[in-house]
């Protein structure tokens, strides 16, 4: 069996690095010889993605099963999705996490151990978009291989000005009454635009 570690260096008695997109290094392992190869991560310093390119480094190499400490959605989901196993919480050096591992002591984990946001700084102003925003950029990114598309299909309605429109301060009830319906419509048609894009990125 093949299996990846993620490390804070080349080799078996290096650390185990807890985080996956944005570790160190890659130690892939025989389990059977405990032969190993080390390679760096060079999705460290991505400015966003970092657990996608990571993920991809580890399927395209062959692991049959990951551990690291913890992994984030978009990561999971390639991993997932290529039939890679996926073992977190693991500490101390390389070689007792593989050993660990063997023996049953660190289980398999059936979902993602962080939020989206750990490791994808790049991205964090995204809470800005409001709830329509929001709504759809999760979908969007869930998806882990079409997270290229997920994180760019709500940027279009981003310059939208939505939230400065309220100190604007109107002078009557009209007024507001007129401003408020014209920043629903607006929020209703991106919502509708995002969850067009979300059924179509299903369909695929």
């Amino acid at each position: 069996m093949k299996m990846c570690v993620t490390a804070t260096a080349g080799d078996l008695n290096a650390q185990v690095d807890p985080r996956f997109g944005r570790c160190q290094y890659f130690v892939f392992i025989d389990s059977d010889t405990m032969a190993f190869e080390a390679m760096a991560n060079e999705a460290i310093a991505a400015p966003g993605g970092a657990g996608i390119q990571a993920a991809q480094t580890v399927v395209n190499k062959g692991a049959n099963v990951l551990i690291s400490g913890n992994v984030g959605p978009n990561a999971f989901q390639v991993l997932s999705t290529a039939g890679v196993k996926i073992a977190t919480g693991a500490y101390g050096t390389v070689k007792e996490a593989v050993e660990m591992y063997k023996s049953g002591k660190l289980g398999e984990t059936g979902a993602s151990t962080v939020a989206a946001h750990a490791g994808m700084g790049a991205t964090a102003p995204g809470g800005g978009f409001g709830m329509g925003m929001g709504g759809g950029r999760g979908g969007g990114r869930g998806r882990g291989m079409g997270m290229g598309l997920g994180m760019q299909q709500p940027m279009p309605s981003q310059p939208q000005p939505q939230a400065p429109q309220a100190p604007t301060a109107p002078k009557t009830k009209e007024e507001e009454l007129e401003q408020l319906s014209n920043m629903a419509s607006r929020l209703e048609k991106d919502l509708e635009e995002v969850k067009k894009k979300i059924e179509a990125l299903k369909k695929r």
